[in-house]
C-alpha cells in the first residue's frame, strides 16, 4: 500500500472559505489562513486551494492568499479554479504553489494538460474531474464548478488524460459532495480499474468509516472539507484512526 495522504479542500469565493452542497449554493465558513494554519497545525499532509468564483478580482485574492499561506505553512500547496494558459500557472509556481488543479481549461484545451507537463513535470499538475451520475449508469463530467455537463463520459477522459501527462488526479463526485454520507466507491473503484495515475478521491466524506471503506482501493489520499471547517474530527485524529486500521501515513 502506498502512502495515504489526508488533504484538505478549502474552497474560496475571493477572500473566505466557502462550502456547499453539490458543489453549489456556497455559504462563508472561514477565514482561509486561520484554517489553513489550524490543520497545518493537526498535521495535515497537503492542503488544496479550490477558487470556486475563478474570476479576475479571485485571482488577485488567490494569489494573497497564496503569499502568506506560504510564509507560515511548509506542506504542498495546490491551487485550483481559474488557471487558462501556461502564464496562469507560473504565476501560482512563483508565489509558492507546488502543483495545480484543472479542470473546465483542460476540457475545453486538452493539450493544455501536456503543455503544464512539458514545462514543470507531470507531478505539477492535477486533472480535476468532477463527476455526476447520469441514467446510464455512468457518470458524466462536469466543468465551471459542476454548473455544466460536458457529456463526456468519465472513464474516457480519465484515460485521454492519462496519455496527455497528467500526474494525478481528483475524482469528485458531485452526488455526494458535501453530504457527509461516504465516497462513491463504486466511481472510485472502475476509475483505478483503467488507470495507473496516483488517485485522490474526494465528496462525501463523514468519518474514518468512509476511509475504511476504500483501504483496499490503493488510492493516494482524500480530500475533505466539511468534516474539518465544522470541527468533526481533526485532521491528526483522522490519520491516527485509519493508521490503526492498516493504512500507511505521511
Amino acid at each position: 500500500m502506498n502512502l495515504f495522504r489526508i488533504i484538505s479542500r478549502i474552497d474560496l469565493k475571493n477572500e473566505f472559505v466557502v462550502k456547499g452542497f453539490h458543489l453549489e449554493g456556497w455559504r462563508k465558513v472561514g477565514d482561509p489562513l486561520t484554517l489553513a494554519n489550524n490543520y497545518y497545525d493537526n498535521n495535515i499532509d497537503e492542503i488544496f486551494f479550490i477558487d470556486s468564483v475563478a474570476s479576475l478580482f479571485s485571482r488577485e485574492k488567490i494569489i494573497d492568499i497564496l503569499k502568506n499561506v506560504c510564509r507560515e505553512i511548509f506542506i504542498p500547496i495546490t491551487i485550483g479554479g481559474g488557471i487558462k494558459n501556461l502564464n496562469d500557472v507560473n504565476d501560482l509556481f512563483n508565489f509558492g504553489a507546488d502543483k495545480v488543479a484543472i479542470n473546465t481549461a483542460a476540457i475545453l484545451e486538452p493539450d493544455f494538460i501536456k503543455k503544464i507537463a512539458n514545462v514543470y513535470g507531470s507531478q505539477a499538475v492535477i486533472v480535476s474531474i468532477q463527476a455526476k451520475k447520469n441514467y446510464k449508469n455512468s457518470w458524466d463530467v462536469f466543468i465551471d464548478s459542476a454548473r455544466e455537463n460536458t457529456k463526456i463520459d468519465v472513464f474516457e477522459w480519465v484515460k485521454k488524460a492519462e496519455r496527455l501527462g497528467a500526474g494525478e488526479l481528483l475524482i469528485t463526485s458531485i452526488d455526494n459532495e458535501g453530504c457527509g454520507n461516504g465516497f462513491d466507491t463504486e466511481l472510485c473503484r472502475k476509475v483505478k480499474s483503467i488507470t495507473n495515475l496516483p488517485i485522490i478521491i474526494g465528496g462525501g466524506f463523514g468519518d474514518s468509516n468512509h476511509i475504511a471503506a476504500i483501504k483496499d482501493y490503493n488510492l493516494s489520499g482524500a480530500s475533505i472539507a466539511s468534516a474539518f471547517h465544522y470541527n468533526k474530527i481533526s485532521p491528526k485524529t483522522l490519520k491516527n484512526q485509519i493508521e490503526k486500521i492498516g493504512f500507511k501515513i505521511r
